[in-house]
């Protein structure tokens, strides 16, 4: 009887072994780009969406990204002034914690900025995200669904029957209101709908400069002129 693939043995010193030399890798990576770069930024990402910024990465060819392994690239930068790869990079690690990124780049502190507070785009909701507006579905038919579609709907709590082969909803139906913690199921009804309400966007966090070894710190810059913008775009309406 031949053997089972299930019963391959793995050793996992090689395991351990092949995950040290990645990590190993990607600190000598980050450290070539230390050199090679003239700036270096992080970034947090609210909404993150991996399609997103795969769109980054194709427009800014010229720079390298770096996202997630947080711990491994603050090894590579250094925790502290003893261990740090170049001076002041150690403030720089402080700032890789949570869903945030590396940008190395010869892009100045301005353009940087100026594309970052301008890309940003709309995505639906996933479950756990926070409703931004209240949304509720009319009573009647919903035409733009198969019959097919009937018990599906129905399983995601909406009243809706088949009317002469027409999906129908019975009556108003609330699927969330502001401020809720949306569930998979109001997460799915959203999207069936087409209701966009996840914004994707990336905001600057610090700066260092290779060549001065500065450090700037520019996430109060940063919110002072999204709330600028907010209130720019609420003069505007």
């Amino acid at each position: 009887m031949p053997k089972s693939k299930r019963d391959k043995k793995i050793s996992l010193t090689k395991t351990a072994k092949k995950g040290l030399e990645s990590k190993q890798k990607l600190i000598e990576e980050l450290r070539k780009c230390v050199d090679t770069y003239r700036n270096l930024f992080i970034f947090s990402v609210e909404n993150m969406r991996n399609n997103k910024l795969k769109d980054i990465r194709t427009a800014w060819k010229h720079s390298r990204f770096f996202f997630g392994k947080n711990k491994v690239m603050i090894v590579a930068l250094g925790k502290g002034q003893t261990d740090e790869y170049k001076d002041n990079l150690h403030k720089v690690s402080r700032y890789l914690c949570g869903e945030v990124g590396v940008l190395f780049t010869n892009k100045t502190k301005d353009e940087v900025r100026e594309y970052f507070n301008h890309f940003k785009e709309m995505d639906y909701a996933r479950a756990g995200n926070k409703a931004q507006m209240d949304v509720t579905l009319e009573e009647g038919p919903l035409e733009q669904f198969p019959h097919s579609m009937e018990p599906q709907l129905r399983q995601l709590g909406l009243p809706t029957a088949l009317k002469k082969g027409v999906v129908t909803l019975l009556k108003a139906y609330d699927v969330c209101k502001e401020g809720d913690v949306l569930t998979p199921e109001q997460a799915r009804l959203l999207k069936l709908f087409a209701i966009e309400m996840a914004e994707f966007k990336v905001q600057i966090k610090c700066m260092w400069n290779s060549e001065t070894g500065e450090f700037e710190s520019l996430a109060a810059e940063e919110e002072q002129m999204e709330e600028k913008e907010d209130e720019e775009d609420d003069d505007a309406e």
